[in-house]
């Protein structure tokens, strides 16, 4: 049955023919129709960059909540329902709730032009606003500078994840310029927690902070953090902190708890809230094991993963994980849209793959078709195959390999399609 809330998003897409157009004056128009909710937050955490920032806030979130604090967050895009989006007081905003917001939204915005992303992101925040909590988690859609939640004008802390080329075509063609825009948030003497950074665009960042007189917290430089021997080092001029490895699988999750825990240090958390971020966070779709629905049974004795990374440092990432993992023949089941640099993702994984089996995302006009996908495969030296969808894929793996390790990848939309039927 489609719920009210899916209706009112519908008439939304039509306000404004562009899915993306960076500016902020729509926003700031709406928010002040709407008596600027974000003036009213409870204290905000705004988190940009390329790569980890839904990971990061997944450990934020995870560390204020082990220390018995509760969390608004905000995230995009969703997997499976816009609802995912929105997260009140450490819980999913209900349907009522959601359709409530989002019908005053539309009403204040009087027909006036602005995007999907704008428009919900101030019912996001008009939700909050109303909704008491401890501290206000925003996650950056795209950029930061002239992103939809860059309208909080004293965030107590703001964190940069690492940054790297993606999304060209609106933040620029070179990395100090993509930095640029993700630097963006940084607000005057307001506290930045910075991840793993290329120089490049490190100098950037660091010449904004400059600029705000924001004190820097940069990996490297003021925190570090490692793997050994199992376990996770962090360490910082308060102290070292042993703790157990993060529940999200992959070195590159190392990094990201230790910019979780930079983050909850600065705030005043201590070691109890620094081993709940690591131990606590669940985040959907980031090497992923499935374990329930009718994909996991057609799979049989096969694993079955799902990770929804799209760009090269997302390939590298995943290319380090299945490094790691047990040696078991692998298959890729991979789907991308036409605005990412395929080439670029694939290339780090061509080492560690019996072979690519390339589908297109369903329901979505901007996928590459499943014979691009199987072509740059090729080109990147994979075996490849062209499939109807991800069932025949897993189907025909399975056939051939029962005890296969299949990953699912290459998108957070083919990603979300596949957790809305296996859940």
């Amino acid at each position: 049955m489609t719920q009210n809330s899916d209706r009112i998003l519908e008439r939304m897409m039509a306000l404004h023919p562009k899915i993306i157009d960076l500016t902020l004056d729509r926003m700031l128009r709406l928010l002040d129709a709407l008596g600027n909710p974000q003036n009213n937050l409870p204290p905000v955490i705004h988190i940009a960059g390329t790569n980890g920032k839904g990971s990061t806030q997944a450990m934020i979130r995870a560390g204020l909540e082990a220390a018995g604090k509760t969390v608004h967050a905000y995230t995009s895009p969703h997997l499976a329902r816009f609802h995912e989006r929105i997260r009140l007081a450490g819980e999913l905003i209900t349907e009522e709730h959601l359709s409530e917001v989002l019908d005053e939204c539309y009403a204040a915005n009087g027909g006036e032009n602005i995007t999907y992303f704008e428009i919900t992101t101030c019912a996001a925040l008009l939700a909050f606003s109303r909704t008491k909590a401890d501290y206000t988690l925003l996650e950056v859609g795209l950029g930061g500078r002239l992103d939809a939640t860059n309208v909080i004008a004293d965030p107590v802390a703001t964190v940069i994840t690492p940054v790297d080329l993606d999304h060209q075509q609106f933040l620029g063609d070179t990395l100090p310029q993509i930095a640029g825009e993700k630097a963006g948030i940084i607000k005057r003497r307001v506290p930045c927690i910075v991840g793993p950074q290329q120089e490049a665009g490190l100098e950037v960042i660091e010449a904004v902070a400059a600029r705000n007189m924001a004190p820097l917290s940069v990996f490297g430089q003021h925190w570090h953090a490692s793997r050994e021997a199992g376990r996770m080092v962090y360490q910082d001029e308060q102290g070292l902190l042993d703790l157990p490895l993060p529940n999200l699988p992959g070195v590159h999750q190392v990094q990201n708890a230790g910019g979780a825990i930079a983050t909850l240090r600065a705030l005043g958390f201590d070691a109890l809230a620094c081993e709940g971020a690591v131990t606590g966070a669940q985040w959907p779709a980031r090497m992923q094991r499935l374990k329930h629905g009718p994909l996991v049974e057609a799979a049989g004795q096969a694993e079955l993963w799902l990770d929804g990374g799209h760009n090269p440092a997302a390939g590298h990432a995943l290319a380090a994980v299945l490094d790691e993992l047990p040696k078991v023949p692998t298959y890729l089941v991979c789907g991308m849209l036409n605005t990412k640099d395929i080439t670029g993702y694939l290339a780090p994984l061509a080492p560690h793959v019996a072979a690519l089996h390339a589908v297109s995302i369903p329901d979505e006009a901007a996928t590459l078709p499943a014979e691009v996908t199987a072509r740059a495969a090729r080109e990147a030296g994979m075996v490849a195959f062209e499939e109807v969808d991800v069932a025949a894929a897993v189907s025909k793996i399975v056939g051939q390999t029962p005890q296969a390790r299949i990953l699912i990848c290459g998108s957070l939309y083919l990603a979300g399609n596949i957790l809305k039927h296996n859940r």
